[in-house]
């Protein structure tokens, strides 16, 4: 088990601060997120890839969210939206990265005319995402999003649903400020186990997505460090905070030693 740092925390800077960032990264593993300022193309996967390999880097990727729908209803934007992550697991595989993550569709305005359509659509674009990551090479996780934003996919029952009628083998990201919303990171825990990918550690108050530091708010770090290490997890443990990110690589480095 390692502890990893996401730069989404500087995703509103250039992306040459991403690199100087990156140059002085206390840890081995880090998330890039392919959005905004961040957005990559040739040039910037290759200079990334210089920095990893004198860096001794070893990077996931979190595919776009920004106005990303794999649920939409519409053929044609959907199609574009699948194409724009397409070119994430180009990139990724050109980043030798080991995993890229990526949100589920979300319900739009017309949802409640059409019941239960999001959720064939959700589902039929993993399957089309999956086929592609296997094309590159790439490994896929889908990630737990948060109460109360209009996910296809968000709490246990929902992802147990997912996962049964997906019929395929896809890893989950636990996202424990996510979880910590509705009080599920245990049950996630218990009912997901192995599949459980990795993970995106952040704080909250236990009603709103925050993205505090690691320690700065109701999670029970500790305890939730004991219960994956008896599950058996032993992947990155992903630090997504936006602020107090020193003190949350070490608040999380001492749990799980």
């Amino acid at each position: 088990m390692e502890v990893g740092l996401s730069m989404l925390h500087c995703l509103g800077e250039p992306f040459p601060n991403l690199c100087r960032r990156l140059e002085e990264a206390e840890v081995k593993f880090v998330e890039l997120v392919d959005d905004g300022w961040h957005r990559l193309n040739q040039e910037r996967v290759e200079q990334l890839d210089e920095i990893s390999s004198s860096k001794g880097l070893t990077y996931t990727v979190h595919a776009p969210f920004a106005n990303i729908n794999i649920a939409a209803p519409a053929e044609d934007l959907r199609a574009f939206m699948l194409q724009r992550l397409e070119k994430t697991l180009a990139f990724a595989a050109a980043l030798d990265c080991q995993l890229v993550v990526f949100h589920p569709g979300w319900r739009t305005g017309i949802s409640d005319f059409y019941p239960n359509l999001d959720w064939k659509i959700n589902i039929n674009s993993v399957h089309k995402l999956l086929e592609k990551s296997r094309d590159y090479g790439v490994r896929i996780a889908i990630e737990n999003c948060p109460e109360p934003y209009g996910f296809v996919v968000k709490n246990v029952a929902q992802f147990s649903r997912f996962f049964k009628e997906l019929g395929e083998d896809i890893g989950l990201v636990l996202d424990v400020g996510h979880s910590n919303i509705g009080r599920e990171t245990d049950t996630f825990i218990k009912t997901f186990g192995k599949r459980i990918a990795h993970i995106h550690a952040h704080d909250n108050d236990g009603k709103h997505d925050l993205h505090w530091g690691v320690g700065d708010g109701t999670i029970d770090w500790q305890q939730f460090v004991t219960n994956i290490k008896t599950m058996g997890f032993n992947e990155i443990i992903m630090i997504e905070s936006y602020s107090n990110i020193k003190k949350s690589i070490e608040t999380l480095r001492d749990a799980i030693t």
